[in-house]
């Protein structure tokens, strides 16, 4: 009866990770589904910070303590204070060892085995409780941290069987980190500019219609700026790809900077020479003010030729804004008229009246838009070079 409830719980916590949406999700399902098999009262899931020498807990269930929380903004631990994470993985397991859990207890070492940590038998004691298992997690070959369950204090002390049993909830943990982390990047590869590295068209997409949602929900401001870069083909034409693909990384690095300026800001590449900055909640006129840092910025860059910049906010008047993609056209018809006109600042639009030229524009009956572009480009652009 044990061995099946053993293995249900094995199952239990595969099946809650593969079903998370999020690392969190899965963190969470990792931890509670170890706490069930084991019969816990309390676990937590850790990783180890080698970069900072620190073990963060990434998620702690069960029964907390006041100063436990489910998600801990930044509960860390030195790893000093836990030399197991070395000692244990790099030179037991290095040299011939497996990464086997093992029992601590309030009461000091169990059973006469190795074990024994002041901090972790302090904290035992503080937390009320009686023993705690602790399984090292490894991933692809290197420690990754560590799994922890703890029992409440009077109930039955975990033995050599939990322990064991531990280091195979540890091994199940494991391959559902990897298996996260094949997904996160496979998701990190899907929503991400291969060059530049910013966010991509499917991104911004998605994100917009998001936030339009909100704005329609609730009426936050959501505002869009498109970016042309100027000179990409020139550079393209005379000093070859290889440079022209260096401007539009250089390009990427300024709109990223900018764009920091605005608290959640989302900066992108749409392809070849455009770019997007999209940003929910600060008022128009603070992105007006990063767009015109923008197009400062852009300019003084050693390739190319500055940039077009058009701005589009739910907070001007440019009538209702019921999808993404009138507020996209918008900002790409502004974007129009900042290269048109060879503007050094962003043309935002519904700034111009009623009669603003960026909505009329945006807003031209389907198959007109082009031809109304042409003409409007055409009113600003000087005529060709000769020869």
């Amino acid at each position: 009866m044990a061995e099946d409830i053993r293995l249900a719980g094995v199952v239990a916590l595969a099946q809650g990770m593969a079903a998370a949406g999020t690392p969190g999700e899965s963190w969470r399902a990792a931890a509670q589904g170890a706490c069930r098999a084991l019969g816990g009262s309390f676990a937590a899931l850790s990783a180890w910070e080698r970069e900072r020498g620190r073990l963060r807990v990434l998620v702690n269930v069960g029964d907390l303590e006041p100063d436990e929380k489910e998600f801990p903004d930044d509960e860390a631990y030195p790893v000093h204070e836990f030399p197991e994470i070395t000692e244990f993985l790099h030179e037991r397991w290095a040299g011939g060892g497996g990464p086997n859990a093992w029992v601590e207890t309030a009461e000091g070492p169990w059973a006469g085995r190795p074990g024994y940590l002041h901090q972790r038998v302090a904290a035992l004691r503080r937390r009320g409780r009686g023993c705690c298992v602790v399984a090292p997690l490894v991933l692809h070959g290197r420690a990754w941290g560590e799994l922890y369950v703890a029992r409440r204090a009077g109930e039955p002390v975990f033995d050599g069987d939990d322990a064991d049993f531990a280091t195979v909830l540890a091994a199940v943990v494991a391959a559902g980190l990897a298996q996260i982390e094949r997904l996160e990047e496979a998701r990190r590869l899907a929503f991400t500019d291969s060059l530049t590295g910013l966010a991509n068209r499917r991104c911004v997409d998605m994100r917009l219609d998001e936030a339009v949602e909100r704005h329609r929900a609730d009426g936050a401001v959501v505002s869009l700026v498109v970016c042309d870069v100027n000179g990409l083909k020139r550079v393209n034409d005379t000093l070859g790809h290889a440079v022209g693909d260096r401007l539009l990384e250089r390009f990427g690095s300024v709109l990223s900077l900018c764009g920091a300026m605005l608290p959640g800001a989302l900066v992108a590449r749409l392809g070849g020479d455009e770019f997007c900055l999209l940003a929910v909640g600060p008022p128009a006129d603070e992105v007006v003010k990063v767009a015109d840092e923008l197009c400062r910025r852009a300019a003084e860059l050693e390739l190319g030729e500055g940039v077009a910049c058009g701005v589009a906010s739910t907070q001007d008047a440019i009538g209702p804004v019921r999808s993404a993609r009138r507020l996209f056209r918008l900002a790409d018809a502004a974007q129009y008229r900042a290269k048109a006109s060879r503007a050094g600042r962003p043309v935002v639009a519904g700034r111009e009246g009623p009669d603003d030229p960026v909505v009329r524009l945006a807003d031209a009956p389907a198959g007109r838009p082009s031809a109304e572009r042409r003409r409007f480009r055409g009113r600003h652009e000087p005529p060709p070079r000769k020869g």
